[in-house]
């Protein structure tokens, strides 16, 4: 009797080993690389918007980050020739930077004379020309926001489409090809998102920077005014 169980037990821990080979077969392990590859014709767009999205952030960080330094003492400088009536110093310490500020306080010290409201639009007007050099090419990051994660969601969308046409056309339901192919189309999706939110990023860190400028050349032109305004003696 115990050789008959034995034998019994022997049979299905093979019959389970079976099954358990069939149920989980070697898993064939493909390279990030590859796995790109397969996502389709449509990880071409996805990869051109990313370059362009590298490109525009990195020539915008430097022009930007350009425009953000200035020095700590300048309008202390700018206030001084002022004051003691030296305008050609003033202008010309301000042509040594090429910042914003300094275009702005230019601007206003070429006007000095006027009505102090024709002062300010001109400083303004000053101030808008450098804010849309500085926003110049912004708008495309935002276009590849929008556009990446729709080109993804395409991608996954057309090869789930052409994935359940070979299914119908081989009438095989073969649960292991139909998720291995949902894998593979998913692909798109997370490359098209992944750049979108990298895109995002870049955008609302670039007009951070600028709000930083902006900030920057309020308090810089405020100074100026209320320096012309200061009382004689």
């Amino acid at each position: 009797m115990l050789a008959i169980l034995l034998q019994v037990t022997d049979s299905v821990l093979n019959t389970a080993a079976a099954l358990t080979v069939k149920a989980n077969p070697s898993i064939e392990h493909t390279s990030l690389l590859g796995l790109l590859f397969k996502g389709g014709w449509l990880m071409v767009p996805i990869a051109l918007l990313l370059l362009i999205a590298i490109y525009v952030f990195i020539e915008r960080f430097i022009t930007i980050n350009r425009a953000n330094q200035s020095d700590e003492k300048f309008m202390s400088v700018v206030k001084d020739h002022i004051s003691n009536g030296n305008i050609a110093a003033a202008k010309s310490f301000c042509r040594g930077f090429n910042n914003p500020i300094a275009k702005v306080i230019e601007k206003g010290i070429d006007r000095i004379g006027k009505p102090i409201k024709d002062i300010e639009r001109n400083m303004e007007n000053v101030a808008k020309l450098e804010l849309y050099k500085m926003e110049r090419w912004l708008n495309i990051l935002a276009i590849v926001a929008g556009i990446a994660p729709m080109f993804g969601f395409l991608g996954t969308i057309a090869g789930m489409l052409k994935l359940f046409d070979e299914v119908s056309v081989s009438q095989v339901l073969n649960i292991g090809t139909i998720a291995g192919g949902i894998n593979v189309k998913m692909v798109t999706s997370a490359a098209g998102l992944i750049v979108g939110i990298f895109a995002f990023v870049c955008y609302n860190s670039l007009n951070s920077m600028i709000d930083r400028v902006v900030n920057k050349i309020e308090s810089a032109s405020f100074e100026f005014v209320d320096l012309l305004q200061e009382p004689t003696h």
